[in-house]
């Protein structure tokens, strides 16, 4: 390689690392101009990249002027101030810088002895988290469960749920996977349905349980009581519940005390997805919406969501270490060695699905450090405080309405049907969205609840300000005005 970049040369990496961080920076500086969901239509890409990768090398220079031109076209910008979608998957100096660590030393640390540090820091910086969740103290690396660090939260419900299934067919027999029943609430996430199909649960024995307005759709612990004593009187196996704070459509909160008690009682492994709602039980005022956690088998929260944390970063608990181990663990020849042999250590790479494992800890840990706890409740209240903002605004037009209790960051809202018909207005909130998304100025997105088109304008992105809420809404208004009139 006598032209052009060397595998690794610290002056070269100096020389080009600036231009990054400038080319970076100035993305961030500049982000509110863009529009904030591409506008590419599908396929543009190949119309203007070559077919083939270059024979030789091309200048650094050049890369980053396709990136500007044809890349970040067709980038939907997450961290734009005007990004209302889905949930957050929030960026910060810290995380970036941390994240800039992790790939410069370039570990692969899947065991103690592949890079000591490595897992020595995920054990501190979870329990530091922990703490401050206010979790059990099972949770904690002290006892014996402890803290791990997944991909995503889909990663973290999978490992625990193949934990459970291997701990229950170790009781009744692994001809018995046929009976076993996941329940959950028909709010729970997706990553749960294809979870039990990785795991080879019978789609049929993966228990759906409706929610309503009636419960602001949570999942009752009287019809979850009901259809487990059901399937256990027709042979079943009840063997898994997954309880959520902060579902995704609505931020719902499933009860978790009652829910515990039950899947105690019914010797069942109990999981909570806290996986956007988490980040808020770091403020004392929120806290309470874990209540009943201390019933429950793992825990899981996105810090890569709401914490600051750049993606990826979801911060999963067990009280029961050996459970995962027990399922997840492999022992080559060539991994062994003294530490692991001994059980001196913990091997991560028996808390998790691949072998291969980044220092994801790094960046949580600068986080953590670079902002401190009241720095990141004053964030996470801020968010809240400007959902409160906007929520006031749609309840001050009356051709809206609120649909669900706003308790977080997520507002949920919809232009209401003229003559109360829901067909007519599940049209107009869909062409509504697709208005609002098409100026590039704002990006919203839907769910839908109790068979009603929803909008949902999720308040996390770190550049959002209250002017970039009330821009968002007077999108909203003029958008719904040219659809139904002017009030």
């Amino acid at each position: 390689m006598e032209r052009g970049l060397k595998p690794m040369d610290a002056e070269q990496l100096r020389e080009c690392g600036h231009k990054m961080v400038d080319f970076i920076a100035d993305y961030y500086k500049t982000i509110e101009t863009i529009p904030v969901l591409s506008q590419v239509e599908p396929g543009y890409l190949h119309k203007l990249l070559p077919d083939s990768a270059p024979t030789q090398p091309e200048s650094f220079q050049s890369v980053l002027d396709d990136v500007k031109a044809k890349i970040l076209p067709g980038v939907t910008h997450w961290q734009s101030p005007n990004y209302f979608a889905y949930y957050p998957s929030n960026s910060s100096i810290a995380g970036f810088l941390g994240e800039m660590l992790s790939a410069g030393v370039n570990i692969v640390g899947f065991s103690w002895i592949t890079s000591p540090a490595a897992t020595e820091l995920e054990m501190i910086v979870l329990d530091w988290l922990g703490k401050m969740l206010k979790l059990p103290e099972d949770f904690l690396s002290s006892g014996q469960g402890g803290g791990v660090i997944q991909g995503t939260a889909c990663e973290a419900v999978l490992v625990v749920l193949l934990a459970a299934r291997d701990k229950v067919l170790g009781r009744v027999g692994k001809k018995s996977l046929e009976k076993l029943v996941v329940y959950a609430s028909d709010q729970t996430h997706s990553s749960l349905q294809k979870a039990c199909q990785i795991a080879g649960i019978h789609p049929q024995n993966f228990r759906v349980l409706k929610a309503d307005s009636s419960t602001n759709y949570a999942l009752s612990p009287d019809l979850l009581s009901e259809t487990i004593s059901h399937d256990v009187d027709m042979g079943w196996i009840p063997f898994f519940l997954c309880a959520t704070v902060g579902t995704t459509s609505s931020t719902a909160i499933d009860p978790l005390l009652p829910l515990g008690k039950i899947a105690k009682k019914n010797g069942i492994w109990f999981h909570v997805d806290a996986a956007y709602a988490g980040s808020a039980c770091i403020c004392p005022e929120y806290r309470h919406y874990l209540d009943g956690v201390e019933e429950a088998d793992s825990f899981n929260m996105n810090a890569h969501k709401w914490l600051l944390t750049n993606f990826d970063c979801s911060a999963l608990w067990v009280k029961d270490r050996n459970a995962l181990i027990q399922s997840l663990s492999t022992n080559p020849e060539y991994l062994k060695n003294k530490a692991s042999q001994a059980n001196m250590v913990v091997d991560y790479k028996d808390w998790q699905i691949p072998l291969g494992r980044r220092f994801r800890s790094l960046k949580l840990w600068m986080v953590l450090r670079l902002y401190g706890l009241e720095n990141l409740q004053c964030y996470i209240r801020n968010h809240i405080n400007l959902a409160k903002y906007f929520e006031g605004l749609v309840a001050g037009d009356s051709r809206f309405e609120v649909v669900s209790p706003r308790i977080f960051s997520l507002v949920c809202f919809r232009l209401l049907p003229p003559d109360d018909n829901e067909d007519v207005g599940n049209k107009l909130n869909h062409d509504l969205l697709d208005a609002v998304n098409s100026t590039g100025r704002a990006f919203i997105s839907h769910t839908v609840l109790s068979g009603k088109y929803i909008l949902r304008f999720a308040i996390g992105a770190p550049l959002t300000e209250e002017r970039h809420v009330a821009a968002a809404w007077k999108i909203l208004q003029d958008e719904a005005s040219a659809l139904i009139g002017v009030p």
